[in-house]
């Protein structure tokens, strides 16, 4: 009972009131309020994950690129796998993955 005596003037401080309903205000009905941060926040990280992945695409196919302008059987094998281009007089055989049907 006597810590209540003590609560009641510090939770009638004009301070503590105001402090209480900047915070609830910043809380829950700003417009930056702090569950907007969160989802933004989130955002951002799946957004930078992307970047980091599309950098990383880029680098491989650059890597690629550089190969096939270089290296004349790196052409050649490009062409038989991506295009399936053969030699005359060559049979090509083609294999289906039976496993995976949904790949690609």
């Amino acid at each position: 009972m006597q810590f209540i005596k003590k609560l009641i003037p510090f939770v009638a401080n004009r301070y503590f009131i105001v402090t209480v309903g900047f915070i609830v205000w910043m809380l829950f009905f700003d417009q930056r309020d702090f569950f907007q941060q969160r989802e933004r926040g989130a955002e951002l990280k799946k957004v930078e994950d992307a970047k980091k992945y599309y950098q990383k695409e880029i680098e491989r196919t650059q890597k690629q690129l550089d190969n096939i302008q270089n290296n004349k059987a790196a052409i050649e094998k490009y062409a038989r796998e991506r295009y399936l281009l053969r030699r005359e007089g060559e049979e090509v055989y083609l294999f289906e993955d039976t496993l995976h049907p949904a790949t690609k």
